[in-house]
């Protein structure tokens, strides 16, 4: 009642105990036509006396920020939690085109989301899938990390072939784990179901960056920039010069550029901003409409209503006469702990005895045998 439009939805066991719980406040609902059309969807275990696991679901702004879309609580880690989870999720948020499903490679996620939206894709965050890698390979890992990152992101075949075989001559088992798992599910050069990209939870680097990498390419001055680096050909189409003296073509009329940056993130790209200052166009103009500043403000047009105070509230009968019982927790394996765990701080600050009778540290009254010899 406070914020209308909320999707709230309860489910319980046939016996009335707890079992998943899912929220979608209206803000994010309406705030989420406006975000590109990626979720990542995560999940943490609860450490309370049930315990049970909390799903996330979250895009991003126009700024690249977090957008949160819904929080689930489910009593427990199974495939119908999580296929509740999406069912859930499509009543509230529908489906999108070119929507894409980014999480980890945690089974039940990857099997319902197919089953509930068997025609979005599903990609991988390239930082859990590296975190498995650097797990199962440690020898050179820090050599690993560099051209991994890099073949996720490359933007032609030509260069992630090319840093494949640098991958081989660290460790040639990589490859076959990656192939494993799927190019396509990260590899932005592999991916060709949807025409944008974007593997982790930064949607997108924002056109400041861009016109920074622009602003950086090697050139002595306005003149020699705008004599050499830029060159056109045509009204729209344009041969660019970058730091390695190779020949990029940019077509301003249908928003692409040879180095396939510019088509694939949907904005400007170092020789696309080249040609930008060149023309003086607006950069803003050639950018997706989900990284301007209109799609930012409506995305949290609507706001939060806080809640008043509990004492205040108006339940319904049915809420009033919905019982929900608390789970069956399972007792966790092993013999129980008898002693509390002490946290770190604990231990830092821990004083110590002092003895009131000889003055010394480690012990106390009773246990003082100096004044017993004295």
């Amino acid at each position: 009642m406070t914020n209308p439009g909320s999707v709230t939805r309860l489910h319980k066991s046939e016996d009335g105990r707890f079992m998943y719980i899912f929220i979608a406040l209206n803000a994010s609902i309406i705030g989420w036509k406006y975000c590109y059309p990626i979720v990542v969807v995560g999940g943490t275990f609860l450490k309370s006396s049930h315990r049970g696991r909390l799903l996330t679901a979250s895009a991003q702004d126009a700024a690249g920020k977090n957008f949160p879309l819904v929080y689930t609580v489910v009593d427990s880690e199974n495939d119908a939690s999580s296929e509740w989870f999406f069912e859930m999720f499509r009543q509230a948020f529908g489906e999108r085109e070119r929507m894409c499903v980014v999480s980890d490679r945690h089974a039940s996620i990857l099997r319902d989301a197919s089953i509930v939206y068997p025609e979005v894709s599903h990609c991988v965050c390239i930082f859990h899938l590296w975190n498995n890698i650097k797990k199962q390979f440690k020898k050179n890992h820090d050599r690993l990390r560099e051209v991994f990152f890099a073949m996720a992101r490359a933007y032609k075949i030509e260069d992630f072939n090319c840093l494949m075989e640098d991958m081989d001559s660290i460790d040639k088992r990589v490859r076959g784990y990656l192939f494993q798992v799927g190019y396509a599910k990260w590899s932005i050069v592999h991916y060709t179901v949807n025409r944008s990209m974007v593997m982790t939870s930064n949607i997108a680097e924002s056109l400041n960056a861009r016109n920074k990498e622009a602003r950086e390419l090697p050139i002595m001055s306005l003149l020699d920039y705008m004599m050499n680096l830029v060159k056109p050909s045509t009204d729209y189409v344009y041969v660019v010069m970058d730091a390695e003296q190779r020949r990029n073509i940019v077509c301003m009329q249908i928003r692409e550029c040879s180095c396939k940056r510019f088509q694939v993130d949907e904005i400007p790209c170092p020789h696309a901003m080249a040609v930008l200052d060149y023309t003086h166009m607006k950069a803003p103009k050639y950018c997706s409409a989900y990284y301007t500043k209109e799609y930012f403000k409506k995305t949290y047009e609507v706001p939060v209503n806080p809640l008043s105070d509990e004492t205040t509230w108006y339940l319904p009968t049915e809420v009033l006469d919905n019982v929900v019982l608390p789970p069956i927790v399972k007792g966790k394996p092993g013999r129980p702990t008898k002693s509390r765990r002490k946290g770190l701080y604990e231990y830092l600050y821990t004083k110590t005895v002092t003895c009131g009778l000889c003055g010394k540290q480690g012990h106390n009254r009773k246990t003082c045998r100096n004044t017993q010899d004295n």
